[in-house]
C-alpha cells in the first residue's frame, strides 16, 4: 500500500471553483481499481509554530493498492479532462509518494 500526499497552490480567488471542480471528479477516482482513500483537505490554525499555513493550498489526500494503480489513475481519461480544466487554477504542485517504513 502507497500513500501520496499531494501539495496544489491555487491561485488568488479561484479556490472555491478548484475545489468544486475536485470534488466532482472525485467519484470517478474513488472508483478506479485500487483506490482506497482520495480526498482534498485544507490548512486549519492549529496555533503550532512549525505548521506552514496558507489559505489557498489544498492538500490531497490519497491512499493506493500499488504504485501501479496510481500509474493508471495519473493517465485515466477523468483524470486529464480535470487537469485541462483545473490548470489554469494552479500555481504549482508537489507530490510525495510513501509507504509506511
Amino acid at each position: 500500500m502507497i500513500d501520496v500526499i499531494a501539495t496544489i497552490d491555487i491561485r488568488e480567488g479561484r479556490l472555491d471553483e478548484f475545489l468544486a471542480l475536485f470534488k466532482a471528479n472525485c467519484p470517478a477516482v474513488l472508483a478506479e481499481e485500487g483506490c482506497i482513500h482520495y480526498y482534498p483537505a485544507v490548512d486549519v490554525d492549529s496555533g503550532h509554530p512549525a505548521q506552514e499555513k496558507r489559505a489557498s493550498r489544498v492538500t490531497v489526500v490519497e491512499q493506493w493498492e500499488t504504485v501501479e494503480h496510481l500509474q493508471a489513475h495519473s493517465v485515466a481519461p477523468h483524470m486529464k479532462a480535470y487537469g485541462e480544466a483545473a490548470k489554469d487554477m494552479i500555481e504549482n504542485v508537489s507530490l510525495r509518494v510513501v509507504q509506511q517504513a
